[in-house]
C-alpha cells in the first residue's frame, strides 16, 4: 500500500467532473467512462494517450506516493492530514492555463506563485515523518543519473525529485503525446477545459490518495477542506 498527498478539487466540483470524463476515471467514486469523441482525435487514440494519468486520476502531486514508516499507521496519517488542513488557509492560484510540459499536457499556473510554492514545501516537510525511506530499487526507478543536482538531493532527502525549488504544480491531462499530434491535442484540450482556464483555481483542500498495490489505480481515500474554504 502506498499513500500520496494530492491536490484535487472536491468530488462534486465541475473541474473534477470534466477532468474525470476526459481521463476516463473518477478517483472519488471509481467510476470509469468511455473515451470522448473529438474532431480529429479518435476515441481510441484519446484513450491510449490518457492511460498513464488515468491510473493516477486527476490531481496535482504535493507529496509523491510513499510507503508508511513502520512507526505510524494509516489512521495516524489520516488524522494528521485532517489536522493539517484545518489550520492551513485556503487560497487561489490567480490564473490557471493549459500548459505543455515536454510532451504531455497539464493545467498549470500561468506564472510562479509563491504561496503555492510555500504550500507545496510545507506539505512535503510536515508529512515527512510518515514516509518510509526509499529502497535502492525505488531510487533507481527515478533514474537519478538523469536528474539535476538539486533534484537528486531532493530524491534522497524527501523521496521525490520535484519538490522545494524544483516543485512545479501541474494537473496532468495526457501521457506523452507524439509531436505530430500535439497541435490537435492542444486544440481539443483548449476547448474542453475552456471554462476553467484564464481564471483562478481555488486550492481548497488536501486529499489523501491510496494505491492498494504497485501499479493499481490510485483512489481518493479522504479529502479535507483547508481552513476558510468555501463549500
Amino acid at each position: 500500500m502506498r499513500y500520496a498527498l494530492y491536490f484535487t478539487p472536491p468530488k462534486d466540483d465541475p473541474l473534477n467532473g470534466t477532468a474525470s470524463l476526459w481521463l476516463g476515471r473518477d478517483a472519488f467514486t471509481g467510476e470509469t467512462y468511455p473515451a470522448p469523441e473529438h474532431p480529429g482525435l479518435p476515441a481510441a487514440e484519446q484513450f491510449e494517450l490518457t492511460a498513464e494519468p488515468r491510473r493516477y486520476a486527476f490531481h496535482a502531486t504535493i507529496k509523491a506516493p510513499f510507503h508508511l514508516a513502520a512507526s505510524v499507521t494509516e489512521k495516524d496519517l489520516i488524522h494528521a492530514a485532517e489536522d493539517f488542513a484545518a489550520v492551513t488557509p485556503a487560497f487561489a492560484i490567480p490564473d490557471l492555463v493549459l500548459g505543455q510540459l515536454g510532451r504531455f499536457f497539464a493545467l498549470v499556473p500561468a506564472a510562479l506563485y509563491p504561496p503555492l510554492q510555500l504550500f507545496g514545501a510545507t506539505v512535503v516537510k510536515s508529512f515527512e515523518p510518515f514516509r518510509a525511506a526509499l529502497s535502492e530499487a525505488d531510487i533507481a526507478r527515478r533514474s537519478p543519473e538523469k536528474l539535476s543536482e538539486s533534484q537528486r538531493a531532493n530524491l534522497l532527502r524527501w523521496g521525490y525529485p520535484y519538490v522545494m525549488d524544483d516543485f512545479g504544480f501541474h494537473m496532468t491531462l495526457t501521457g506523452q503525446v507524439p509531436e505530430e499530434r500535439a497541435g490537435v491535442m492542444r486544440a481539443v484540450l483548449s476547448q474542453r477545459f475552456a471554462a476553467f482556464t484564464g481564471r483562478p483555481l481555488a486550492i481548497s483542500g488536501l486529499a489523501v490518495f491510496v494505491e492498494e498495490a504497485r501499479g493499481a489505480p490510485f483512489k481518493a481515500h479522504s479529502w479535507f477542506p483547508l481552513a476558510g474554504a468555501k463549500n
